[in-house]
């Protein structure tokens, strides 16, 4: 498990929220619980102006996904079992999103 790993979710939103992205520093890997940001199909969210610095957009296997940072949760590391890709080369703007969260720039 990884920084930036992207996971398929198998909760009950999966349809509308196919994702969880990974953003735990690696060095506390040994905890049975993890930081993850949810990724909601552009196709399901209302056709609203969004802040992208806070919600940029990644595709994945062809298809765009937002990066819900203000959703950003903890869920037991047991859940994500099945490693869709890594956003490591987007840790930039990953990083960015949640400075923005957190500090306001």
């Amino acid at each position: 498990m990884a920084r930036f790993d992207v996971y398929r979710n198998s909760g009950s939103h999966a349809a509308a929220t196919p994702f969880l992205l990974d953003v735990q520093c690696s060095l506390l890997e040994d905890m049975d619980s993890t930081m993850v940001i949810p990724m909601r199909s552009v196709e399901h969210f209302a056709k609203v102006k969004l802040p992208t610095r806070l919600i940029p957009v990644f595709t994945i296997d062809g298809k765009n996904y937002l990066l819900e940072t203000p959703k950003m949760g903890a869920v037991p590391r047991r859940i994500l079992k099945d490693r869709v890709t890594s956003l490591v080369n987007e840790q930039a703007r990953i990083t960015a999103a949640l400075d923005f969260l957190f500090q306001g720039y």
